[in-house]
């Protein structure tokens, strides 16, 4: 097996292990067994999907449930879940506008989405107060290309090796991921990558632990721009969702004051991660500085629509002559009416208060979990974004993806759905709305799959 197929096998739910074909095999309801080879046969097969898990007939709260009766705690939900399944709130007033207005012809522009233009720049205090809207974050990340190149005159892209901003051919090139790269043969021009903070394991530098450990990093982005020259955009995400890398301030403040010198626009990608989830409204508004561009789906959606988004400064406003999305479903009214919801609901309910009590005990139970489970070589996190780093030797910080592998299916044996990634990262993604006697329910199921983690391993 090569290293990039090592890789690919450790990633999501791409898992040819014993251990998912142990899962598959323990399906027994006739109904959901029937569903799932419905489903595979009639799919097109794809990576981190299709063969699927489980058959889902509904959700409620934190908890999806299956066709055949079993309840999962959800931490994953792909980051649009942030304010729960099924919320009343937010289904009422979409319900509302569906009997009104449900679709917006292109040319035409409506009520709910000019006033959700105008609340998500009030939001980031109207330093970014053009919008443009789509129907999902890939095509949201492929608008902002487009206007990078046309303000910008420079058609070279920097993004992070490893990092994930659509599925789409333009996104994909962007973007550093292998698994959704392999077998495609040339992708866009002008697509460079630079190393993600803290993987520099191996490689020819190493961090300034004075700065947060990762500003080395930003020396190194500048010595790429200088080197590669028409660079008109970088792209990355305010936190890494996926690893869940908190950067430091001074890292984010020094890496906008490198694309202030070289004229490329700093992108942030924060579909996953936008709408409260670190303890912000948006995550860049931890680190005293603005992007030019804020790129949000998911969440944004209310968990009931596709809608994605980019707000921007207003002088970016110089594409009158081309067209940046045109897309049937640009202006959506019941996205619209969705997301302008999910954000009145959270002011209501004082949603970033309890998201930042809620990280605080997270942080508490996830910190004693390493304190005494060795394997555990890291925890990090910010709101209720969290990851926890498996390692065989904390010395070496090897990885352990054979943990990993046992724990993901263990949890979802116990009731709890969540993700792995880069093959020894449990990421952890409750819903905003979780309480702490939920959180509390959560990582005692994780904690005990742990544990059958390490005794099977010592057996």
């Amino acid at each position: 097996m090569t290293n990039r197929e090592g890789y690919l096998h450790t990633e999501g739910d791409l898992n040819l292990s014993e251990n998912r074909q142990k899962w598959n095999q323990q399906h027994s309801d006739l109904s959901t067994q029937a569903a799932l080879k419905a489903d595979a046969d009639h799919f097109l097969h794809q990576a981190l999907s299709t063969p699927c898990l489980d058959v889902l007939d509904s959700a409620d709260g934190i908890r999806i449930h299956s066709l055949s009766g079993k309840s999962y705690i959800d931490f994953h939900g792909n980051n649009v879940h942030q304010l729960g399944y099924h919320n009343e709130f937010i289904i009422a007033r979409v319900k509302e506008q569906l009997d009104k207005l449900a679709f917006s012809p292109r040319r035409y522009t409506n009520i709910p989405a000019i006033t959700l233009a105008q609340r998500l720049s009030a939001l980031t205090n109207h330093a970014l107060s053009r919008v443009l809207f789509a129907p999902g974050g890939t095509s949201a990340i492929a608008m902002a290309l487009k206007l990078a190149r046309i303000y910008t005159g420079k058609f070279k892209t920097v993004a992070m090796y490893d990092s994930f901003h659509g599925a789409s051919m333009d996104s994909i090139s962007l973007g550093g991921e292998y698994v959704f790269q392999q077998g495609l043969g040339p992708l866009m021009a002008g697509s460079i990558h630079i190393p993600p903070i803290d993987t520099y394991r191996g490689m020819w530098f190493k961090p300034d632990d004075e700065n947060g450990g990762d500003m080395a990093y930003a020396d190194y982005l500048e010595y790429v721009i200088e080197k590669e020259g028409d660079v008109g955009i970088l792209v990355a995400e305010t936190i890494r969702s996926t690893t869940v890398h908190v950067p430091s301030k001074a890292y984010w403040q020094r890496v906008r004051e490198i694309c202030n010198k070289h004229g490329v626009l700093l992108v942030f990608d924060e579909i996953p991660i936008g709408m409260g989830r670190t303890g912000e409204m948006f995550a860049y508004q931890h680190y005293g500085i603005v992007p030019d561009i804020l790129v949000l789906g998911k969440g944004l959606g209310g968990g009931i629509m596709p809608m994605a988004a980019i707000v921007c400064k207003d002088e970016l406003n110089v594409a009158a002559q081309v067209s940046l999305g045109h897309f049937t479903h640009e202006k959506s009214p019941l996205g619209s009416a969705a997301a302008l919801a999910a954000i009145d609901y959270m002011e209501a309910n004082n949603t970033l208060g309890h998201v930042a009590k809620a990280a605080g005990f997270m942080e508490k139970r996830l910190l004693d979990l390493k304190q005494r489970i060795s394997i555990i070589g890291d925890v990090r996190g910010k709101g209720l974004l969290w990851g926890v780093e498996l390692v065989k030797d904390r010395k070496t910080k090897e990885k352990d993806t054979r943990s990993a592998d046992k724990i993901l299916y263990k949890c979802l044996e116990l009731g709890l759905s969540l993700k792995v990634s880069d093959g020894n990262v449990i990421c952890l993604y409750p819903p905003l709305i979780s309480s702490i006697e939920e959180l509390d329910e959560a990582i005692n199921i994780l904690e005990q799959a742990i544990t059958y983690a390490i005794d099977d391993t010592t057996e």
